[in-house]
This record gives structure tokens, sequence and C-alpha cells, in this order.
């Protein structure tokens, strides 16, 4: 699907925070995805008409300081439980009483902080590559570095951001990966900061108190989201499945048994009610 091809985007403001997001489909069986860290919901390109073929009313939200939101250069506008808030914000903005709430990496990482917040809010989880403590020491070796590296060049960063922004919109995971450089390099720091310096996922104990239907997805051979993470995150919900990717491309160049999963999933999760603690 091209660029000009995707819903408009939307936006609400929540405590002063202006968040955008798009719309695919309708219905009651709402969907809200998340994307992975300094990306935006264009990751979704492709997930998300296919599942709003099968019945299922798709969000793709931009969380703050990505895509279409603000990006304000302030690191204490950037943490975990904050972007699990905006989550059930964009659900009372839509008037949803309750949606699957799921994402990438980081987007796995807010669905998680979402069902802490508001238990009663989220119908089912969907977590592809969470990074909890396993992952800690590979993030930091990645993500501090590269905020370094910001912060000595942000004349050179800016450059190349405006550069890149004249590059016209191609295929979709082309741009996936050049939207990191497209990025304002101040606010890609402040995000970096206020994330690495605050908590990346909910304690444990928190955790093992989910009892939503989960389905998680992990990928081998990827160091910064370990696959024992994903394990991990499987054994202690004690309402999840695991499914194994081929690797971290799968749901990206060949989606179909990926995309199959998922469906299965959803038809399950909405064919009945499901009663969780508040």
């Amino acid at each position: 699907m091209a660029s000009s091809e995707l819903p408009p985007s939307q936006h609400f403001v929540h405590e002063g925070r202006r968040i955008a997001y798009r719309c695919y489909g309708s219905g009651s069986r709402v969907v809200v995805l998340t994307h992975g860290l300094l990306m935006d919901n264009r990751m979704f390109t492709k997930l998300a008409p296919t599942l709003a073929e099968r019945g299922n009313r798709v969000i793709t939200v931009d969380m703050f300081g990505h895509g279409a939101s603000d990006h304000p250069p302030d690191m204490e506008a950037y943490s975990m439980p904050q972007y699990g808030e905006d989550v059930i914000a964009l659900l009372d903005h839509l008037g949803v009483a309750q949606a699957v709430v799921g994402g990438t990496s980081l987007g796995a990482n807010v669905a998680l902080e979402a069902v802490i917040l508001a238990p009663n809010r989220v119908r089912a989880l969907v977590l592809e590559m969470p990074v909890l403590e396993n992952a800690l020491a590979a993030a930091a070796a990645a993500f501090v570095p590269l905020a370094f590296a910001i912060r000595v060049s942000k004349r050179g960063m800016r450059a190349v951001s405006w550069l890149t922004r004249k590059i016209p919109r191609t295929h979709w995971l082309v741009d996936v990966l050049l939207d990191f450089a497209r990025r304002d390099p101040g606010s890609s720091l402040a995000i970096l900061d206020g994330l690495t310096f605050g908590r990346t996922a909910p304690p444990a104990a928190q955790r093992r108190r989910i009892t939503h239907p989960t389905l998680v997805i992990g990928h081998p051979s990827d160091p910064i989201h370990p696959f024992s993470d994903a394990d991990r995150t499987a054994r202690e919900l004690c309402g999840a499945r695991l499914v194994t990717a081929h690797s971290i491309y799968e749901w990206r160049l060949r989606p179909e048994r990926l995309d199959g999963h998922l469906i299965a999933f959803l038809d399950e999760v909405w064919a009945q009610p499901i009663a969780v603690a508040s």
C-alpha cells in the first residue's frame, strides 16, 4: 500500500500531549497497534488493512514523540507508564470501552503498561518482541551509544534529517527504515534519555497478575529482543501462548503464517465475552 493510500492521520490531545493515529476498518472489534522505538504507525501499513478485512477496526497510533504526534525535546515527556496512559486516553477519545492492545518491541511494552493501568479496558494482548530483563544489557549497548552520538553531532544529524525528508516515499518497508533518519535529533535524544532512565516494563510481580488472553511472538537470533524474553512473557502471563517467528524479517516480508496466527487469535478473543479482574 502506498503512503498516499493510507487512511488520513487524525489526532487528539491528552493532558497537553497531541497524539496522532489512523483508523482502518470499522465495527466493535477494536485492535490498537503500537510501533517500535523511533518508528511510527506506518510499520503496520500491511498488517492493519489485513486485519481490517477480517472484520476488525484497527487503530495504529503514533506514540508521543513519534510520527505525526508532537515531538517535544524534553526527556520528562517520555516514559513507559505515560505511554500506557496515552493508549487508554486514546480509547477514551474514541469512545471504545474495550480493545485488544498490542505492538512491537516498545509497543509490546506499552501494551503491558496499558493492561496494568486499566485491565478492564483491555480485551487481550498481542506482544511481538517484548523487552524484559534479559534484553536490558543489549538494549543499553545499542541505545546508549546512539544517544551519545546524537548528543555530540546534533548539527550533522539535523542535516541528515533534512536531506532524508527530501527522499520520496516508495516502499513501505524502506520508508520505515528511512523514517528513523528523518526524525528530529532533539526529540530522538529526549526519547532515548527518558526511556533509558525510566522503567522498561512493569515489574515481574505485576506481570504475573495479568490474566488476559495473550499472543506472544518471539524472534530467534535477535540480541536486542532475545527469545528468552518472549518465552518468559508467555510463562509469566497465565493466559498467554507463544508463537516463534522464523526470523525478525518474517512478519515484514512473508507475513502470511504469522498473520494467520493473529487472525485466529482475534477470532477466538472476540467469540465470547471475557471477564478480567479489575
